[in-house]
């Protein structure tokens, strides 16, 4: 596959250039590595058209071939995992390694995603009647991918909604749209012309594509904020939303950790991609007899990772991936350090090119601080010290967030009931982060609406239908 052509976009089965275009930069340079078209209306309506008519012929194909296209797609990713990876790095900033995850990941999912089946219930089954509850496509559903995992967090999407029956339209963000053009190409001949369809845009395209009533669906991934809006705009043609939105993920970690083993961990809970994972650990609460300990040991371990510019050998940490997500963590470090805060380890934007933000730990701000009570979405991490588990609890629930969370320590049954009492949708014991094609992931509260993965993912995109069937013998 030749990753060095033209960016184009994939409508009705054949790449498509556009009258317009925008730059995308690298964020460890800030310099553009590329143009891509920037759909306009008609672009959008020729996709939304180019899906409609694909949707009778692909909903009625069989479901086993359905699924070796799905299988096809995850093979085909992966067969591509080393351009990929270096395509993802220089518009995303992620390091290679996790680049590599990432596109592995989402041959992964979709290959995943086709190991599930649409359950028949059989409601009755009598000599009066046979009635049945089976599952259909809802039609034509507009996804919108976030920047933080373009390729991975699309696929989320792609994979249970064409498997169910449905065809779509894919946008990916603005600032990450390269990878998502390239699977286009990659994938646009195994796919039926219209089937998956890719348009890019500026910030104009997704309320576009929430408003149009020519969606059944819309299925987002990004903030809570713009989760509202999509909600909203989404509201005058009833269309289904799915919205997986942000959190504020509490860790607590138990007094019987061993420090020296699990602090390597903890750090990579909260800081992996940059701390860019609406599932990263965004405050962590340590119980008082081993909060010295473990801030000692996650403060030195800071101190050995590299961060730097992904394609360079060794980096560990990438650049935030944007401007405007650079400026908003630098604003909360701005306002710890105004309300006098303390520093472990970083707080200070290194003066270079690049959205490069050091690892930064504070020591114990209060609960009702800005740095505790926001969601960073950057490698910032308030250590907060507790003595109490209903207290801590409590402090954890306190939250319009409800995404993630995570409970660490030796007594694992102990662990697990703590686990238990945190209002988010998925909570892990002694990992993180840790998710599945055929798991139900999803948010509580103001994390979102509905859920992605597993059966109860792929059901999201079909409504049921119940049919009944009068038996002649009971007519007669």
């Amino acid at each position: 596959m030749d990753f060095a052509r033209d960016h184009k976009m994939l409508i009705g089965g054949k790449l498509e250039g556009g009258s317009a275009l925008f730059d995308v930069l690298n964020p460890a340079t800030e310099q553009v590595i590329a143009s891509v078209p920037d759909a306009t209306r008609d672009d959008l309506d020729h996709a939304i058209a180019a899906a409609r008519a694909a949707f009778p012929g692909w909903a009625a194909t069989p479901i086993a071939e359905r699924k070796a296209a799905l299988t096809a797609m995850g093979q085909a990713i992966m067969a591509n995992a080393d351009a990929f990876k270096r395509l993802l790095t220089a518009e995303q900033g992620k390091p290679h390694a996790e680049a590599e995850g990432e596109v592995m990941g989402a041959g992964y999912w979709l290959m995943g995603a086709a190991s599930l089946d649409l359950p028949v219930t059989v409601n009755e089954d009598s000599d009066e009647r046979y009635s049945e509850t089976r599952h259909v496509p809802l039609g034509v559903v507009g996804a919108i991918a976030p920047w933080n995992f373009p390729l991975l967090l699309a696929m989320f999407k792609v994979g249970p909604a064409l498997l169910a029956g449905n065809t779509m339209v894919l946008k990916p963000s603005p600032f990450t749209p390269l990878t998502t053009l390239k699977f286009g190409e990659l994938v646009k001949d195994i796919l039926p012309p219209g089937v998956l369809n890719i348009v890019t845009g500026g910030d104009a395209l997704g309320p576009w594509m929430t408003s149009h009533p020519g969606f059944d669906k819309i299925s987002f991934t990004g903030s809570t904020a713009t989760g509202r809006r999509v909600m909203e705009s989404a509201a005058p043609t009833l269309k289904r939303v799915t919205l997986e939105l942000g959190g504020n993920d509490a860790a607590i970690v138990m007094p019987d950790v061993d420090v020296e083993k699990v602090a390597e961990e903890l750090f990579w809970a909260a800081f992996r991609n940059n701390g860019q994972i609406c599932i990263a650990t965004k405050r962590m609460y340590v119980h008082k007899d081993i909060y010295e300990p473990l801030k000692d040991a996650l403060v030195a371990y800071a101190k050995t990772v590299k961060v730097g510019d992904g394609s360079e050998q060794g980096t560990q940490i990438g650049p935030i991936n944007n401007e405007a997500q650079y400026r908003r963590v630098l604003d909360l470090i701005a306002d710890a350090k105004d309300k006098g805060y303390t520093f472990l380890v970083g707080g200070d934007a290194a003066d270079v090119p690049g959205y490069y933000i050091p690892v930064t730990i504070l020591d114990n701000p209060p609960e009702d601080s800005r740095i505790v009570q926001e969601e960073q979405f950057g490698p910032v991490l308030p250590l907060i010290k507790f003595d109490d588990y209903d207290d801590v609890i409590a402090r954890a629930n306190t939250t319009d967030y409800g995404l993630g969370g995570s409970v660490w320590g030796q007594d694992e049954d102990k662990a697990f009931e703590i686990a238990q009492r945190i209002a988010s949708g998925t909570v892990w014991v002694n990992e993180t982060q840790h998710l599945s094609p055929t798991a139900a992931f999803g948010g509580m509260k103001q994390s979102g609406v509905g859920v992605e993965g597993g059966l109860e993912g792929l059901l999201e995109y079909t409504n049921a239908q119940t049919i009944v069937r009068r038996r002649k013998v009971a007519a007669a």
